[in-house]
């Protein structure tokens, strides 16, 4: 499992840092996912980011924070 864990965290990295104007989405993203709405992509489109790119920061942003949850856990645990 730790080399599907270590290709999570080079896909993770290679996406290019989140464009300004992204940052409270993002932020939803990592700490109340559950709340993300379709109004949340609505606005992002509406502010002239493309769905490819609301597609990739948002699964980077889910993969880099469900990372640090297993790290934070494995150091717990370890």
């Amino acid at each position: 499992m730790s080399e599907q864990i270590e290709e999570l965290r080079r896909i993770a990295a290679s996406v290019d840092a989140a464009p300004a104007g992204m940052e409270a989405y993002l932020a939803k993203v990592r700490d109340r996912a559950y709340t993300v709405t379709d109004a949340d992509v609505e606005r992002l489109e509406a502010a002239g980011f493309s769905e490819d790119e609301i597609f990739e920061q948002t699964v980077a942003a889910a993969i880099r924070e469900g990372l640090r949850r297993l790290d934070a856990a494995e150091l717990a645990i370890g």
